[in-house]
This record gives C-alpha cells, structure tokens and sequence, in this order.
C-alpha cells in the first residue's frame, strides 16, 4: 500500500504522509461486532495516573478481534477489508457458513498480507494447506514458515506478531516446543499446541508514516511531554538550575527511575525460562 504525500502549502503539509486507504473495502463497521470503548487517560482502577500523556483523542468503538480463530474445520469467506481505529494493522471480516445447520456467523481477524476478498480461510487442529490467513497448531506448520497471531499458552488466543507488518519464522522443533525467532531478533520457546495463523500481518507501510504535526498526535490520545529541566525542582529531579541544567543528576523519570541502561524487568520472571536468545 503506497503513502501519500501533500504539496507544501502549510509549513506542517510539507512532512505529512498519510496511509493510501486503497486496500479497505468497507467504511461502517460490522455492528454486531463493535462495543464502547471507555477511555481511561492512562489511569488505573484507583484512579491512579500509572502512563503519563494520555488522554483526549478522537472517539472510536473497539472492534471485536478473533484472536483465538476456534471455529475449527470450517472454512470462512473474505467479505470485506476495513480499517481498524485501535491497532496499526487491517482487518478482514469473514463470514462462517455452517453448512450442517446452515448458521452463517461473522467475526472479525487480522488481515494478513496478501488476503483478498472473496478468499477463503480455515482454522483446524488438524494438518491444514499452508495458505495465507489459514490457523492451526504449530505442530503442523513447517519448519522456516511465516506466522503471525501466536499463541503463547494453548487456547488462550494470541498474543504475539499482532501489529502492522510483523512476523515470526518457526527455527526448529524440539520436545514439546517449537523454536520461533520473532522480528526483534528474539527467540523463544513456544508449544507445539499453541495455535498460529500463516503469513505476515499486512499494512506494511504503516511505520513509514509521518504524522507531521502535533494535532494528529492528539487525534490519537497522546498529550504534550515536557522535558523535565524546563521544570522547577520540586516537579522534576532534572529541575530547577539556570539555563538547560539537570543537576548533575543521571537521566531519570520524575519517581527518580533511571531512564538509561536500568534493567526494569522482575527478576523471577516466569516467562525468563522460554527465552533462548534476547533481543538486546
């Protein structure tokens, strides 16, 4: 999907891109499939402030994914390709037709590179056809496959490769597990149960963006950040001091966690164990 791009005839046109658009095939989303989406502007259930800069934003309604696609053994037709206001990626909304009641149900999944309307899918337990877009165990797919929407325990829907344009490729199989390098560099084991769907997750031009100016980051719910040494000293550990002076101070957050180079991750981390090689 290409990016287009404007005349410069406002200082902010001349770095805007915005997305083609040219893949959606429907504008109003599928009824049955959308819920309210309540804003939280970054707090929590105490009504505590736990993500800094959030608030504001365009209104939108979340589009219920299928991530788990435990429709088993019965295939799904393409119906149309819409755009999605809660993730980088497209979606595809698919139509099952149970051909023993005669039951026609739609869900919403990730749209994978190369799926077309008018395509058909399926998800099995069973060994499958390694087509885009279809979902089974890792145990069935081959060696050196692209997969996306993994599965990190059985049955629980997935979880990883879920953005816009990202992937994971199968390295091998040992035991029970199947070694999946992901597009940061890093591999890990995952069981042979856990299911995933065939190829890549499309709208790969999304990271070429440019937003281009500050409304449209406040169209997506993210407010201004000040820097911590235009702040006083009470505000801030970089505050306070003439001129662009944060103290002697090292980088830190205004709780006074560093910023560079501190590990943040729980010691006992009870996913530490299926990490073969780090990402860093």
């Amino acid at each position: 999907m290409p990016i287009k791009t404007f005349k410069p005839y406002t200082p902010s046109r001349r770095t805007i891109t915005v997305e083609d658009f040219s893949d959606i095939t429907k504008t109003e989303p599928e009824k049955s499939l959308i819920v309210m989406l309540k804003k939280k502007a970054g707090r929590n259930n105490k009504g505590e402030i736990c993500v800094r800069h959030r608030g504001g934003g365009s209104k939108r309604y979340y589009r219920i994914i299928d991530f788990k696609r435990d429709k088993y053994d019965i295939p799904a037709k393409v119906i149309a390709i819409e755009y999605d206001p809660n993730r980088s990626a497209r979606i595809a909304l698919v139509e099952y037709e149970d051909k023993s009641t005669g039951i026609k149900e739609r869900r919403y999944i990730l749209h994978p590179l190369g799926l077309k309307v008018g395509d058909t899918v399926l998800s099995s337990r069973n060994p499958i056809d390694l087509s885009v877009g279809n979902a089974m165990p890792l145990r069935h797919i081959q060696v050196g496959t692209i997969i996306h929407n993994i599965e990190l325990v059985p049955g629980s829907g997935g979880k990883l490769c879920r953005a816009a344009g990202s992937y994971a490729q199968i390295l091998a199989k040992e035991g029970d597990y199947a070694h999946v390098r992901l597009k940061s560099g890093e591999v890990r084991l995952i069981h042979l149960d856990c299911m995933a769907t065939i190829g890549q997750v499309g709208n790969i031009d999304h990271e070429n963006v440019s937003l281009g100016k500050a409304g449209r980051t406040r169209h997506l719910g993210i407010r201004p950040t000040v820097r911590g040494v235009k702040m006083n000293a009470v505000d801030h550990p970089h505050g306070g001091g003439r001129g662009r002076s944060k103290g002697g101070n090292i980088p830190q957050s205004p709780t006074g966690v560093p910023a560079k180079g501190f590990k943040t991750r729980r010691k006992r981390n009870v996913w530490d164990k299926f990490i073969i090689t780090r990402r860093r």
